[in-house]
């Protein structure tokens, strides 16, 4: 079966400034689905002899509701954005290596030395969050496992509650970002999690919680217990 008219929720394409409304992100947004896209990529470097970059476009990353084609999105997009919009739609095998091309942050745009663009200009339509798409495997779950418990132990954490408050100030120290996957984990692992906050409060230890700052006015936003 030839592959637009295999059907997905995942797919992937590049529109161009110049062939698009100046209000086209409101446009976007009326398809009421979730998408990325992704900062202009304006310093793609050119493979045509004598043009030193890419003519200027973006990439968007875009999730179906249900199942659909290549064609039914390129129709679509079409009708918000003008018959010629919508350029090299395709279907998309992964959310997160897609997701990471959009700044080009990903394996493949990494060796090839591509350009790399501003993770806070991508542009997020109708609430799109990547933490929805992409799934730990079981080795990611299991070393997040052991991670959290390793901290629980050195940090003489008591409970859930000063564990999360824990990660949320210095998880980035520790590679972890998504609250969803320590949620995910914690709970599916309640007993052996039971077994660590207990031993440390026999123990007698007291976890001295910090404040929350804000990181740009240094104000406490909450005090210390």
């Amino acid at each position: 079966m030839a592959r637009k008219y295999i059907k997905s929720r995942n797919f992937g394409f590049i529109i161009y400034p110049d062939s698009i409304p100046e209000n086209w992100e409101e446009c976007l947004s009326k398809l009421d689905v979730p998408m990325a896209v992704s900062p202009l990529h304006d310093k793609d470097k050119s493979n045509v002899e004598g043009q030193m970059y890419k003519k200027p476009h973006y990439h968007v990353l875009y999730i179906a509701k249900n199942p659909v084609t290549t064609e039914s999105i390129r129709n679509k997009v079409k009708r918000v954005l003008g018959d010629k919009s919508v350029s090299h739609i395709e279907i998309i095998d992964s959310i997160e290596n897609t997701f990471k091309y959009l700044t080009h942050e990903s394996k493949s745009a990494i060796k090839e030395k591509k350009h790399k663009y501003d993770k806070q200009d991508i542009i997020y339509i109708n609430n799109f969050d990547i933490d929805r798409y992409v799934k730990l495997d079981e080795n990611q779950k299991r070393e997040l496992k052991n991670l959290l418990l390793n901290i629980i132990r050195k940090e003489h954490l008591v409970n859930v509650i000063h564990l999360l408050d824990f990660i949320e100030i210095h998880g980035a120290e520790h590679g972890v970002q998504n609250m969803r996957d320590v949620n995910d984990v914690i709970t599916s692992n309640a007993g052996g999690f039971r077994l660590y906050f207990d031993a440390n409060y026999q123990m007698g230890y007291r976890y001295n919680r910090k404040p929350k700052i804000d990181k740009e006015t240094g104000e406490i936003l909450e005090e210390t217990e």
